[in-house]
Order: C-alpha cells, then sequence, then structure tokens
C-alpha cells in the first residue's frame, strides 16, 4: 500500500513522472540490449571460432573511433542544450541543424580517413569488406539523433528504435550465419540494423517533433563545436583504455587473442549496461535540477552513487566468484582464457559507475569542464603508454590489468579535483544522507 501511495505521488509530478518513463523506457532498451546480445553472443562464438571472431571485434573497434569521432561531444553538450531549450521550437530547430550538419561533415572525412588507412596497410587491405561493411554502423548512428531524444526526455523513442535494430541483427544472424565463411555477414547485419534505426529517427523527428531543417549561421555551429569540445577531447582520451585496448591487442597479437578478449569484454558490457541506462535518464534530470537548486540534485546524485556502488560491488563479488561456470556456458571451452580477463575486468562496474556520475552530473553541472575532461585525458595518455608494455608481459591479461588501473585512477584524479576545486561540494557529497 506504501509503495502505491509512492508511486501515485511520483506520478502526479510531471518531472518525476518523466523521470520514471524513461527509466521504464530505458530498462526495457537495456533488457534487450543485454538479452539479445546474450542470445547471439553464444551461437556467434561457438560458430566463429576465436580468430573470425577477433577479425570482427577488432573492425568494430577500429570502426568505432569513427563513431567517436561523428558523435563528436553532442551526446552530452546536445542532449542540455536541448533539455534547456526545449520548449522554444525554433531555437530546438536551430541547434538540430547545427548539430546535424557538423555530423554530416565528421562522417564525410570519417570515410575519407577510413579509405586511406585501409589502402594503406596490409593489415587492413587483406580484409577491406568487413571495414567498410561495418562502418554502416557510423552512417547509422550518425543519422540517429539520440542526443535530440535524450534532451526532449523522450527515452521510449530510443527504446524502440534500439530494439528494432537489435531484433534485425539478433533474426538475421540465425538466418544467415551457419559456417565460418559466413562471417562478413555479421558487420552487414548489424549495419543494417543501425541505418534502419537512423533513418526511422529522422523521420519522427520531422513527423512527431515538427522539426524542420535549415542551414545554420555559422556563429550557431561554432557554438556547438564549442561547447562539445571539452566532452570531445574526454571521448577520444576515453577510446584509449576502451576502444583502443582492442585494437592494439590487434596490432600487437592476433585476431585469436582478440577475440579471446573481446569475448570477456562484451558480456562485461551487457553488465554495464545498467550503468549506461542509468546515466543517460539522469543527465538531462540533473541538468535541470541544478538550475533550481545543487542541493537538491546533490541529495539525488549522492543516492544514486550509493544505492549503484552497493549494489554493484555485491553483484561483482558473486560473477567474479562463478565466472568460470559463466564463460563457459556463454563460449564452451575454446574461450576458457577468457574466465581471468572477466574476472579482472568485472570490478571496473562500480569504478566506471560511481566515477561517471561524478564526471557528468556533478563536474558539468558545475562547470567545471576542464577538470572533466584532463581527469580522462591524463590518465588516458597514461594508460596508452603502459597498454603495450602490459600486453608485451601478459597479453591480454596485461590489457585488463590496464584498463582497471586507468579506471581507479580516473576516479581518484576525479575526487582529488572536486576537493580542490569545491570542497563544500565536496563534503555535501560525502555527508548528505548520512
Amino acid at each position: 500500500m506504501l509503495k502505491n501511495k509512492k508511486l501515485q505521488t511520483i506520478l502526479k509530478d510531471r518531472d518525476k513522472k518523466r523521470l520514471f518513463e524513461n527509466f521504464i523506457s530505458l530498462s526495457v532498451l537495456q533488457g534487450a540490449n543485454y538479452i539479445l546480445p546474450l542470445i547471439t553472443l553464444p551461437y556467434l562464438v561457438r560458430i566463429l571460432g576465436p580468430e573470425k571472431f577477433g577479425l570482427i571485434a577488432f573492425a568494430r573497434a577500429f570502426i568505432q573511433y569513427f563513431n567517436i569521432l561523428t558523435d563528436y561531444g553532442f551526446n552530452l553538450s546536445a542532449t542540455r542544450e536541448i533539455s534547456i531549450h526545449r520548449d522554444d521550437k525554433e531555437k530546438i530547430s536551430e541547434i538540430f541543424s547545427s548539430v546535424m550538419l557538423i555530423k554530416f561533415g565528421l562522417l564525410l572525412l570519417s570515410f575519407i580517413i577510413l579509405t586511406i588507412i585501409v589502402f594503406s596497410f596490409k593489415k587492413f587491405r587483406q580484409d577491406w569488406e568487413i571495414y567498410y561493411l561495418t562502418f554502416g554502423m557510423v552512417v547509422g548512428q550518425a543519422l540517429f539523433p539520440v542526443w535530440f531524444f535524450q534532451g526532449m526526455e523522450r527515452m521510449k523513442y530510443i527504446t524502440f528504435l534500439n530494439i528494432i535494430a537489435k531484433l534485425i541483427f539478433t533474426v538475421f544472424i540465425f538466418v544467415f550465419v551457419h559456417k565460418v565463411s559466413d562471417y562478413v555477414y555479421v558487420p552487414l547485419i548489424n549495419s543494417a540494423g543501425f541505418l534502419v534505426a537512423g533513418i526511422l529517427a529522422l523521420w519522427i523527428v520531422f513527423k512527431d517533433f515538427k522539426i524542420s531543417f535549415k542551414i545554420p549561421f555559422w556563429n550557431s555551429i561554432k557554438y556547438q563545436l564549442k561547447e562539445g569540445a571539452y566532452i570531445f577531447i574526454s571521448r577520444v582520451s576515453i577510446s584509449f583504455y576502451t576502444v583502443s585496448n582492442i585494437f592494439i591487442l590487434g596490432l600487437l597479437t592476433d585476431n585469436t587473442i582478440v577475440g579471446i578478449y573481446s569475448a570477456a569484454e562484451k558480456l562485461l558490457n551487457a553488465i554495464k549496461s545498467i550503468n549506461i541506462m542509468i546515466l543517460q535518464v539522469m543527465f538531462p534530470y540533473i541538468s535541470k535540477i541544478c538550475k533550481q537548486s545543487f542541493y537538491k540534485a546533490l541529495k539525488v546524485i549522492n543516492y544514486e552513487i550509493k544505492f549503484l556502488a552497493g549494489l554493484q560491488i555485491i553483484l561483482c563479488i558473486f560473477i567474479c566468484l562463478f565466472a568460470h561456470k559463466f564463460i563457459l556456458l556463454f563460449f564452451g571451452e575454446k574461450f576458457e582464457n577468457s574466465i581471468n580477463i572477466f574476472q579482472i575486468l568485472i570490478f571496473t562496474v562500480p569504478i566506471v559507475s560511481t566515477s561517471g556520475i561524478i564526471g557528468q552530473q556533478i563536474l558539468l553541472n558545475l562547470k567545471l569542464k576542464r577538470l572533466f575532461t584532463l581527469s580522462i585525458v591524463y590518465i588516458s595518455f597514461f594508460h596508452l603508454i603502459i597498454l603495450p608494455i602490459m600486453i608485451w608481459w601478459k597479453k591480454e591479461i596485461g590489457a585488463a590489468i590496464a584498463v582497471l588501473v586507468a579506471e581507479t585512477l580516473i576516479l581518484i584524479v576525479r575526487l582529488i579535483g572536486l576537493y580542490k576545486a569545491r570542497k563544500d561540494i565536496f563534503y555535501s557529497l560525502l555527508t548528505i544522507g548520512v
């Protein structure tokens, strides 16, 4: 009865109702993101084996750099802008037009860079079709204005369209991939899902939200580039200890080792999807509360950290203890070497969630963009230096250890930076709700 009254209270508050709806929408989305890959992943690794699975993973890691370039920093900067101006349709159209025009320019630049690299190096040239087929994901993601739906707090559209993309991939994998030589269909099917979702997303923006595209003024383009710059730099830096692990591992070892590492990482990413969901839902909500009272926002952030960190530490210990069973169940004996990698990487989950909340919801809203960016940049360059050494020493295990160290250091640097910049906020974060 008490729970029902609380739920009714939440639903009467417009902002909380929207937050609740967004949480449900993204829960469904992340549920699909979690369940559907877990259906295809065990099938794919058994059909393709470590080598071809590693090649697909390496190509996706390489292409991910172009996703980072075309996304720029808009998934946070444009989300914030849309959230602030959501009631001004003219302003929203201006923001939308500026961001999309920049993204199309970055997409063209990405394709040119891809072509130069693929045909300049033998490692890429011998599997050129895999890289071009995988690039379709970049096109689809550039078309999909996730930042728009997040800023408008209409997560149901993101949920619906992403589930369509995942369903296309899931169904078609079982239809077209039956033997090792069918590996070429995997990036093609993946790209098809992203492209369909991206095209439908644009159609919804124009039809349901009545947004019009118009050639923006240079000042508007310049402003969006400036606003997203710090976040873009941080995302590039983040790639040094996320995407680069598989990419550098592939450059220094072989596709089989990449396959072993990637299998563990994919299982980990399914678990990390909880973090992504909560950060996506809470960022526009916290940004709006901060305009009214940062102390009020801090109370929400405090409970958010306590809930997530506590729950995830318990979950990590449990999963770590039974990692052997999880890996053998999902991937089979050929991927037994993934067990130790998974046991190391699993402890990044609570660290990343806490670091992400402090970075996005506190540092960005306090206008501490420099600290937000540099906390990643410095550690990322450090990671990029030690990663080849760790790979040379322990190969895939070394890569996993390097990731854990990097994530831990970023959290520590952000906490120290927050303490130095705003002691009042730092102590409030520790004491609220105690």
